[in-house]
């Protein structure tokens, strides 16, 4: 089974990804860490890098270079991706949304490196800013709004649920809708 998850910044898009890949036995790949990793290599922040992309497309490039042979590699895995469900068309597509001030909170709460803010409500506003950035770069170029929610099997508002109730949600998705 491969599920790519997707959804808003700070929604517990990668905690549900290394929750279900533990759960199943299988790898789990973080698109935003590989983005994190490169950006660190070119002396960047991760915003720093989002800035940078939008008329540089090498970190896009790379990251979807690298989940596109995923598939060839392994036939199980779980990937946190903005995009995984359009490269990796195969898999069970989880989308994940969360308002922006509880995903402030959380990632304020995460204290996440080259992510920083002083308030939830500072952080609300790079969220939403950050959101409507990479939906206007990924529309330029590929064409796709990773937003529109028809490109999913299964949306979960994590908003006010934790990890673990979010996990049985999907998992209980899973269990009706995969064989």
């Amino acid at each position: 089974m491969i599920i790519t998850i997707s959804g808003d910044p700070g929604s517990g898009k990668s905690t549900l990804g290394r929750m279900l890949a533990a759960e199943f036995g299988i790898p789990f790949f973080s698109m935003g860490d590989v983005r994190r990793e490169f950006a660190a290599d070119q002396g960047m922040t991760i915003t720093e890098l989002n800035e940078r992309a939008k008329t540089d497309a090498t970190s896009d490039e790379l990251v979807d270079n690298f989940q596109s042979t995923l598939p060839e590699k392994h036939e199980s895995f779980v990937i946190d991706s903005r995009l995984g469900f359009h490269f990796i068309p195969q898999s069970v597509k989880i989308f994940v949304h969360c308002e922006p001030n509880e995903a402030a909170r959380r990632i304020l709460e995460q204290n996440r490196e080259g992510e920083s803010f002083s308030t939830v409500e500072e952080g609300a506003q790079s969220i939403v800013e950050r959101r409507a950035m990479d939906t206007e770069r990924y529309l330029q170029l590929y064409h796709i709004d990773p937003t529109d929610e028809a490109h999913y099997d299964f949306v979960i508002d994590s908003t006010n649920i934790t990890p673990m109730e979010k996990m049985d949600k999907v998992l209980a998705f899973l269990k009706d809708n995969t064989p």
